[in-house]
């Protein structure tokens, strides 16, 4: 956690720091907004770097000889446009997810779980700003017994 873990109310009650309305435990929290917003520009320049990079793999690709069986470079070029195209899904898609967190804080639903509709404390909104469920609903969702 970083500085801003330690930013409790004078209290200590740091879960209650900025609870009010429909929202969750961060919901007025300016701390998580400045969060968000960072967390927004890092993804996308990352998102945007990948996306550069990955074209640029295609257009060396073009240029080089097309039979990835025997080119000796075919395979380190496949298994990096194949790396890359991966990583560039991934930072999409927390992309989406930390945008959607931004609609929530909008609409006045940012940290509330998502599974029970109980405030998100501020500590987990604090590590992973753009969280949908309390640590709870997440571990349950992540160890679902098998069927």
């Amino acid at each position: 956690m970083g500085a801003a873990a330690g930013a409790a109310g004078a209290d200590g009650a740091a879960g209650a720091v900025g609870a009010v309305g429909a929202g969750g435990a961060g919901a007025a929290d300016p701390r998580l907004l400045a969060l968000l917003e960072a967390a927004r520009l890092e993804v996308a320049g990352r998102a945007s770097e990948l996306e550069r990079t990955l074209a640029e793999l295609v257009r060396s690709r073009e240029s080089s000889n097309d039979d990835d069986e025997h080119d000796p470079e075919g395979v380190t070029l496949s298994s990096e446009w194949s790396r890359l195209s991966g990583l560039a899904d991934a930072a999409r898609g927390e992309l989406s997810e930390v945008d959607a967190a931004l609609e929530r804080w909008a609409a006045g639903s940012y940290g509330v779980c998502e599974s029970c509709g109980d405030p998100i404390p501020v500590e987990r909104l604090e590590v992973r700003p753009f969280a949908t469920r309390c640590v709870p609903c997440a571990s349950r969702r992540h160890h679902l017994p098998p069927k």
